[in-house]
């Protein structure tokens, strides 16, 4: 039976990549089992779709760039992303428009803290890294 997911990475890669890998590992599964998967990054969590970062966490050997790619190629084509338009914005000093994340803005959503709230209103599980 398929389920609505969210999923929100807001952990900061720099501190604890693990965390972040983790949350993308089990959005892309969700996706890899049928599920309707809705993935936010916000807060410090922008920094996993900054160009670059995920060569920063592989060379401190924490996982190696190729899964990382593979697991974001699973969640552009099987999910829906979101990410915080603020967040970005003072985290990475980037806006929507300048296609600056590894994400194509097409392929995103900008948002906010209304749609946090409505999208994990309306999912049957949440999770949070």
């Amino acid at each position: 039976m398929s389920q609505k997911f969210f999923i929100k990475i807001a952990t900061d890669p720099d501190v604890d990549p693990v965390k972040c890998v983790v949350g993308m590992a089990c959005a892309a599964q969700a996706v890899t089992a049928g599920h309707d998967v809705d993935v936010f990054f916000a807060a410090a969590g922008v920094r996993n779709l900054n160009p670059g970062q995920f060569e920063k966490i592989a060379e401190n050997g924490d996982v190696a760039v190729d899964m990382l790619n593979g697991l974001m190629d699973k969640l552009v084509n099987g999910s829906k992303l979101h990410c915080s338009f603020g967040s970005v914005a003072s985290v990475l000093g980037k806006k929507e428009g300048e296609n600056g994340l590894v994400i194509p803005d097409e392929k995103l959503s900008w948002e906010g803290p209304p749609q946090v709230i409505e999208l994990s209103a309306a999912a049957d599980t949440v999770l949070v890294y």
